[in-house]
């Protein structure tokens, strides 16, 4: 299990890289393999981390929709850097990979809002994929 976590660790940094330097995902996460390879300091960036963020890259407009709609007096634009995407990453994976348990989703999300975040984050990562985790079947729909 700590595997996945650090690659859902590693999502989230190339994800929040890429918000940072306001540059396309996949070019970040095309940087960092690039490094692992000629790096071996750099630990290599696996499949699940790959799969997070390609999946996030192919869903980012719908993503983001559902996040500026549900997320409660706050805009995606002036949300913390860190919050935006935590709640990307975990609704990706919450909505689109089946394979997750919804509360391991939700959970993970939550420790990464612990780790990275504000004190305040983590209740408002919860709140947020919750919600999503309830409305999933018509958020999912005519998506796949």
């Amino acid at each position: 299990m700590a595997a996945r976590s650090n690659a859902r660790k590693r999502a989230f940094q190339i994800l929040f890289e890429a918000d940072q330097r306001g540059v396309p995902v996949r070019e970040v996460l095309a940087d960092w393999i690039r490094h692992s390879r000629n790096d071996t300091r750099q630990p290599p960036v696996n499949e699940f981390t790959m799969n997070l963020v390609e999946g996030y890259a192919d869903k980012v407009s719908r993503i983001d929709e559902l996040i500026a709609t549900y997320a409660v007096d706050w805009d995606l634009d002036r949300m913390p850097v860190a919050d935006r995407n935590i709640v990307r990453i975990g609704a990706y994976e919450l909505i689109w990979v089946d394979e997750t348990p919804d509360a391991v989703a939700i959970d993970e999300a939550v420790q990464l809002a612990k780790e990275f975040s504000t004190d305040d984050s983590p209740a408002f990562v919860n709140g947020l994929l919750a919600r999503f985790k309830d409305l999933k079947p018509s958020l999912r729909r005519g998506e796949d």
